[in-house]
């Protein structure tokens, strides 16, 4: 197997569609090399804890309602090509995303990461919840088959905090500043939601390489 580690964040459009792209080329090449382990990014790192209005955060980062719904239009029309219907009226907050970070990470642990990363995605941009809200984040990991018992207690403790701040900064270090990005092999990096074709030439010339060898 060839590693591809995803960084990501939960409230982040592009990396919900990038994350579908990507799926998309491997169910149509089932023989991929991919073995796949999320990692933290958060999108706003200052973010208040309890998170803030959604319009009113979307109005300050674009600089104006018009900008703003101009930018989503077409995020909007790019989800709705790769089959994603994305509610983005009834998201009305823009949650801080360390503690959905958080659960991804203790996801990892008992190897339920790519099912803890979709229910986020989908209780955000489908469902319009607050994936800031303990309560919220022990309601998706109970629905991913982890103990919700044990993740709240964990939520209301500072585990890992300290781990998932340290690996954002060190992604930022090393040259991240948007995501999705995705790292092939420990090597390459491949920015952006990029097309599913693009995802199948590599899986193709992956594995050509391990053929090779």
């Amino acid at each position: 197997m060839i590693k591809l580690d995803i960084l990501s964040d939960p409230i982040c459009p592009w990396c919900y569609i990038g994350k579908a792209r990507l799926e998309k080329a491997m169910e149509a090449e089932p023989d991929h090399p991919f073995a796949i382990e999320w990692h933290p990014f958060q999108l706003n790192p200052d973010m208040p804890p309890e998170g803030m209005d959604r319009r009113q955060y979307l109005e300050a980062k674009f600089g104006g309602k018009e900008n703003a719904v101009r930018v989503y239009a077409e995020i909007d029309q790019h989800a709705r090509d790769e089959g994603l219907d994305i509610d983005f009226a009834a998201i009305k907050r823009t949650p801080n995303t360390i503690n959905a970070h958080r659960l991804i990470h203790w996801a990892g642990i008992e190897g339920k990461q790519n099912a803890v990363v979709d229910a986020l995605f989908k209780a955000y941009f489908k469902e319009g919840r607050d994936i800031g809200n303990s309560e919220v984040l022990c309601d998706i990991a109970d629905s991913a088959g982890l103990d919700a018992a044990v993740i709240g207690k964990l939520l209301a403790s500072d585990a890992d905090v300290d781990n998932i701040r340290q690996r954002d900064a060190h992604s930022r270090e090393m040259g991240v500043n948007s995501v999705p990005t995705f790292i092939v092999a420990n090597q390459h990096a491949v920015p952006g939601a990029q097309p599913t074709d693009l995802w199948r030439k590599v899986i193709g010339e992956l594995r050509d390489q391990q053929a090779a060898e």
